[in-house]
């Protein structure tokens, strides 16, 4: 539960609309509207619940600072899940240090560096995780690319990391990949996600390795891929770059909801599982949370009407909260019994 203690040092007529708005959300997280499924109630121990966020410039300050109502909102609303990758975090980290703040001491993050040039954009790849229920298991680093596969490098270099949650140990890479032409099919977009695939697909399956000259077998890794791949629709090239070979597949689940982004009718955002899995399974629930149901939502234009008139408000709700929708995945964790059923023909170990 996010920390709302501060909200007092508002008065009651500052305070009441966020107080309202934050009830909505609640509301909306287990009783959405017809065909989205709920966002499940989080425990310690059985399911694990990944989300990813592109949040708009996060924040670059462009369609002004984030407010203190914004930051609560966007708090509520990562949780709900246990670790959340997020896209487009700037420079400046004074909007995530408040978002941190409100989630309260036992959130914690792991963020990259900023990505230099101009279509590195000054941003920053992120965890959120709740470290009651996740904790990072110390590998961190950002992909690039070698020389023998491309000349070509990612515009914003994806983040690797690993994690350990109930009996399962996994990793987790974040991309934002390159936007560049807005065509469904850009060339360098589709090359950028084949060349992560091509990196990183090889981990998704049994292989041999060499361990100080010796040859041995290593087991695959339980890998997802999440994030802003800007992927326009299913159909797409971009679609079939990521899936290529069958090294990465989309969950069922969430190969039935809707666009993640606010019109819902692009697939940008994706998070797509190695095809091995251990001790980790992707459920059959899943979907997208669409936030303007409940907060800054069309009626609440009003609200702001001294400030923007209803087509600015439209645009600047998004540099508030963003023009990407939430993305989740919930996978199963608890392996106990099938682990006692094992244990059932073991042979005995010791004396």
């Amino acid at each position: 539960m996010p920390y709302y203690y501060p909200l007092l040092r508002l008065n009651k007529d500052q305070r009441r609309p966020i107080i309202e708005g934050l009830q909505r959300l609640r509301q909306g997280f287990r009783t959405p509207g017809a065909d989205i499924v709920p966002i499940p109630q989080r425990d310690l121990s059985s399911r694990l619940l990944i989300a990813t966020w592109n949040i708009r410039e996060f924040d670059s300050g462009k369609g002004g600072r984030r407010t203190e109502e914004a930051i609560y909102y966007i708090a509520e609303i990562i949780d709900q899940f246990d670790i959340v990758a997020v896209q487009e975090v700037r420079e400046d980290l004074d909007a995530l240090q408040r978002l941190m703040s409100a989630l309260g001491k036992h959130w914690d993050f792991i963020c990259t560096d900023v990505t230099e040039g101009a279509q590195g954009n000054g941003e920053r790849m992120a965890f959120l995780y709740d470290t009651r229920k996740v904790q990072f298991a110390g590998l961190a680093g950002e992909l690039v690319i070698p020389a023998k596969f491309d000349s070509l490098q990612f515009a914003r270099t994806p983040f690797v990391t690993s994690w350990k949650a109930g009996w399962a140990k996994f990793s987790l890479c974040t991309v934002h990949i390159l936007y560049g032409k807005a065509l469904a099919n850009d060339e360098r977009r589709v090359r950028e996600i084949e060349l992560l695939v091509e990196l990183l697909g090889d981990r998704t399956r049994e292989r041999i390795v060499d361990r100080g000259g010796t040859k041995v077998k290593a087991k695959g890794e339980n890998l997802v891929l999440l994030g802003d791949f800007n992927i326009f629709a299913k159909g797409d090239a971009t679609m079939a770059a990521l899936i290529k070979d069958q090294r990465f597949e989309i969950p069922p689940a969430l190969q039935r909801i809707p666009g993640s982004n606010v019109d819902k009718n692009k697939h940008y955002d994706q998070i797509a599982c190695g095809t091995y899995k251990e001790r980790f399974e992707p459920t059959d629930r899943a979907g997208v949370f669409d936030f303007y149901q409940y907060v800054y939502r069309e009626a609440d234009a009003q609200r702001f009407a001294d400030q923007h008139t209803p087509e600015q408000y439209r645009q600047w709700r998004t540099h508030q909260m963003s023009d990407h929708l939430v993305m989740w995945q919930e996978f199963r964790i608890d392996f106990t019994d099938e682990y006692l059923v094992g244990l059932e023909t073991a042979e005995r170990v010791g004396g």
